[in-house]
Protein backbone atom coordinates (compact mmCIF):
# COMPACT_ATOMS: atom_id res chain seq x y z
CA UNK A 1 0.00 0.00 0.00
CA UNK A 2 1.18 3.63 -0.62
CA UNK A 3 0.36 6.88 -0.01
CA UNK A 4 0.40 10.36 -2.14
CA UNK A 5 0.37 13.61 -0.49
CA UNK A 6 -1.21 16.48 -2.32
CA UNK A 7 -1.83 19.96 -1.28
CA UNK A 8 -1.91 18.66 2.53
CA UNK A 9 -3.58 16.53 1.74
CA UNK A 10 -2.94 12.19 2.35
CA UNK A 11 -4.07 9.49 0.21
CA UNK A 12 -4.06 5.56 0.98
CA UNK A 13 -3.61 3.91 -2.65
CA UNK A 14 -3.06 0.65 -4.38
CA UNK A 15 -0.34 -0.56 -6.66
CA UNK A 16 -2.31 1.62 -9.64
CA UNK A 17 -2.44 4.84 -7.74
CA UNK A 18 -6.16 3.81 -7.37
CA UNK A 19 -7.55 5.57 -4.34
CA UNK A 20 -8.31 2.34 -1.96
CA UNK A 21 -10.99 3.84 0.06
CA UNK A 22 -13.95 5.36 -1.27
CA UNK A 23 -14.66 8.02 0.90
CA UNK A 24 -11.07 9.69 1.34
CA UNK A 25 -12.42 11.25 -2.09
CA UNK A 26 -12.69 15.11 -2.30
CA UNK A 27 -11.59 17.82 -4.72
CA UNK A 28 -8.19 17.46 -3.69
CA UNK A 29 -7.86 14.12 -5.11
CA UNK A 30 -9.55 14.74 -8.18
CA UNK A 31 -7.09 18.06 -8.82
CA UNK A 32 -4.31 15.65 -8.44
CA UNK A 33 -5.93 12.82 -10.94
CA UNK A 34 -6.56 16.09 -13.48
CA UNK A 35 -2.48 16.85 -12.96
CA UNK A 36 -1.03 13.90 -13.50
CA UNK A 37 -3.79 12.54 -16.31
CA UNK A 38 -3.04 15.66 -18.33
CA UNK A 39 -6.38 17.63 -18.00
CA UNK A 40 -6.45 21.40 -18.29
CA UNK A 41 -9.83 21.87 -17.20
CA UNK A 42 -12.66 20.08 -15.69
CA UNK A 43 -15.74 21.52 -17.33
CA UNK A 44 -19.23 20.04 -17.33
CA UNK A 45 -19.15 17.27 -19.86
CA UNK A 46 -16.01 15.80 -17.04
CA UNK A 47 -18.41 16.59 -14.23
CA UNK A 48 -21.03 14.47 -15.39
CA UNK A 49 -18.91 11.37 -16.37
CA UNK A 50 -17.85 11.82 -12.94
CA UNK A 51 -20.93 12.38 -11.09
CA UNK A 52 -22.26 9.54 -12.73
CA UNK A 53 -19.45 7.15 -11.66
CA UNK A 54 -19.70 8.16 -8.33
CA UNK A 55 -23.76 7.52 -8.20
CA UNK A 56 -23.48 4.29 -9.74
CA UNK A 57 -20.54 2.83 -7.39
CA UNK A 58 -22.45 4.54 -4.60
CA UNK A 59 -25.57 2.54 -5.36
CA UNK A 60 -23.81 -0.82 -6.80
CA UNK A 61 -20.17 -1.36 -5.42
CA UNK A 62 -18.65 -1.56 -8.58
CA UNK A 63 -18.19 0.99 -11.79
CA UNK A 64 -20.34 0.71 -14.39
CA UNK A 65 -19.62 -1.39 -17.90
CA UNK A 66 -18.77 1.28 -20.34
CA UNK A 67 -22.35 0.69 -22.33
CA UNK A 68 -24.05 1.61 -18.92
CA UNK A 69 -21.64 4.67 -18.41
CA UNK A 70 -22.52 5.79 -22.31
CA UNK A 71 -26.34 4.98 -22.09
CA UNK A 72 -26.74 6.92 -19.32
CA UNK A 73 -24.53 9.76 -19.70
CA UNK A 74 -25.23 9.77 -23.66
CA UNK A 75 -21.09 10.45 -24.37
CA UNK A 76 -20.13 7.66 -26.83
CA UNK A 77 -16.50 5.78 -26.01
CA UNK A 78 -14.70 8.26 -28.22
CA UNK A 79 -15.94 11.19 -26.42
CA UNK A 80 -15.33 9.20 -23.19
CA UNK A 81 -11.72 9.34 -24.29
CA UNK A 82 -11.54 13.15 -25.43
CA UNK A 83 -12.63 13.95 -21.77
CA UNK A 84 -10.13 11.24 -20.60
CA UNK A 85 -7.41 10.37 -22.09
CA UNK A 86 -6.07 7.23 -20.11
CA UNK A 87 -9.66 6.11 -20.93
CA UNK A 88 -12.84 5.45 -18.65
CA UNK A 89 -11.42 3.36 -16.06
CA UNK A 90 -7.64 4.69 -15.84
CA UNK A 91 -8.70 8.33 -16.17
CA UNK A 92 -12.54 8.33 -15.28
CA UNK A 93 -12.39 5.83 -12.64
CA UNK A 94 -9.60 6.84 -10.69
CA UNK A 95 -10.74 10.54 -10.99
CA UNK A 96 -13.67 9.97 -9.51
CA UNK A 97 -12.52 7.84 -6.37
CA UNK A 98 -13.73 3.89 -7.77
CA UNK A 99 -11.15 1.22 -6.93
CA UNK A 100 -9.70 0.32 -9.92
CA UNK A 101 -12.45 -1.96 -12.08
CA UNK A 102 -11.82 -5.47 -12.55
CA UNK A 103 -14.23 -5.74 -15.62
CA UNK A 104 -14.57 -4.20 -18.77
CA UNK A 105 -15.11 -0.49 -18.13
Amino acid sequence: MAEITYKGKSFEVDEDGFLLHFDDWCPEWMEYVKESEGIVEINADHQKILDFLQDYYRKNGIAPMVRILSKNTGYKLKEVYELFPSGPGKGACKMAGLPKPTGCV
